[in-house]
């Protein structure tokens, strides 16, 4: 499990949602939420972020400085 699926676990949670729930106000799939939630690593950024808006975060890419 990584940062990301805890932080949904815990915040859906925190809510008294359940994953059917969290899927339907989030608009995907129950599948997608349980691969979330279970730290699945390839998983479609708009989709997280989708989950994410639902609690007022989102996700970025991160840049990163390359060495010359």
């Amino acid at each position: 499990m990584n940062a990301l699926s805890e932080f949904v676990r815990n915040r859906r949670k925190s809510l008294g949602m359940t994953q059917p729930e969290l899927a339907e106000k989030a608009g995907t799939g129950l599948r997608f939420i349980r691969d979330l939630e279970q730290g699945k690593k390839t998983l479609r950024m708009d989709k997280v972020n989708q989950v994410l808006a639902l609690f007022g975060y989102e996700l970025g890419p991160v840049r990163q400085e390359r060495e010359e």
